[in-house]
């Protein structure tokens, strides 16, 4: 245990290097060397658990990534807004805030994973989170929402990730605004709310 723990922290600090030369100077300085330097460890120490700053780059992500969906979590086994616009705020929220602020380390990352062609490896846990948080969006009392197809979820992920990843690029000043924040949240509650009424009209209606 002692050796996962330090194997833990070591990985720790190589990924918080990582996102601070991403923040400060994004990816024309980005180098394995630059990030062991930053972390304090050797370049040797640092292959150990990365082949390449591609890897790096992708671990990163991956980090990100889980700390958003825990945030999400977290929001809706909270006391969030049982409806449904609420929790999708809170999902929205926190995939909006994601990296700390960290907006340039972001920004580098997703360049990254695109230019890797690694965006879908990435998706896949983000529509998993969905399908199984549909169910805790539709349990509160003012909620009803059915289970999602596979291609609604492929639709809704896609979407509003989508729309975040080219805020993201483009570095829209509005990002972190409330009034984007709402914008997100009525396309998404549009488009449950399309999937409500259709299954409330007639079995069969949302399912491929």
């Amino acid at each position: 245990m002692p050796r996962q723990a330090r194997a833990a922290e070591t990985v720790a600090a190589i990924l918080e290097a990582a996102a601070q030369i991403l923040e400060s100077d994004g990816l024309a300085t980005f180098t394995t060397n630059a990030v062991a330097e930053r972390a304090g460890v050797s370049i040797g120490t640092l292959y150990q658990y990365f082949g390449d700053k591609n890897a790096v780059l992708l671990a990163l992500a991956r980090q990100e990534l889980a700390a958003a969906l825990a945030e999400v979590t977290r929001a809706l086994q909270g006391e969030v807004d049982p409806t449904v616009e609420g929790r999708v705020r809170a999902m929205i929220r926190a995939m909006i805030h994601a990296f700390r602020g960290r907006q340039r380390a972001r920004k580098a990352v997703v360049q990254a994973i695109l230019a890797q062609g690694l965006g879908i490896e990435l998706m896949a846990p983000v529509a998993s989170f969905i399908a199984t948080a549909s169910a805790a969006i539709g349990s509160g009392p003012e909620a009803k929402l059915p289970g999602l197809s596979s291609q609604q979820l492929f639709v809704l992920s896609r979407s509003a990730l989508g729309v975040i990843r080219a805020a993201v690029l483009e570095e829209q000043p509005f990002l972190r605004s409330r009034g984007f924040e709402d914008e997100l949240v009525r396309m998404v509650v549009a488009y449950l709310g399309a999937i409500i009424a259709a299954a409330d009209s007639g079995p069969g209606r949302t399912r491929a």
